[in-house]
């Protein structure tokens, strides 16, 4: 994802590992990842949640899930932003 970021999709608003890590695992999780995980997550992760991990990254890649309401929302979590609502 990060060699997609810098390259066909430059409109991603994150673009190192750590940040896509942060934002698929806060997602499977429903919160904060290492409130619900021991680090490090991909030793820990359930078989469930490694499917949902790979089908959320594949489903951001092809553009069916919107990578910046998932990265607002992992932020929000963190208390670091608000969330934004996308419009209907």
């Amino acid at each position: 994802m990060p060699t997609l970021a810098r390259t066909s999709h430059k409109h991603w608003p994150v673009w190192n590992n750590h940040f896509f890590q942060r934002i698929v695992l806060d997602a499977v999780c429903g919160g904060v990842w290492y409130d619900h995980l021991p680090r490090p997550a991909y030793r820990h992760l359930t078989k469930d949640q490694a499917a949902t991990a790979v089908a959320l990254c594949e489903k951001i890649m092809s553009g069916k899930v919107d990578l910046e309401m998932l990265n607002q929302q992992s932020l929000a979590w963190r208390g670091k932003t608000r969330v934004i609502k996308k419009e209907a």
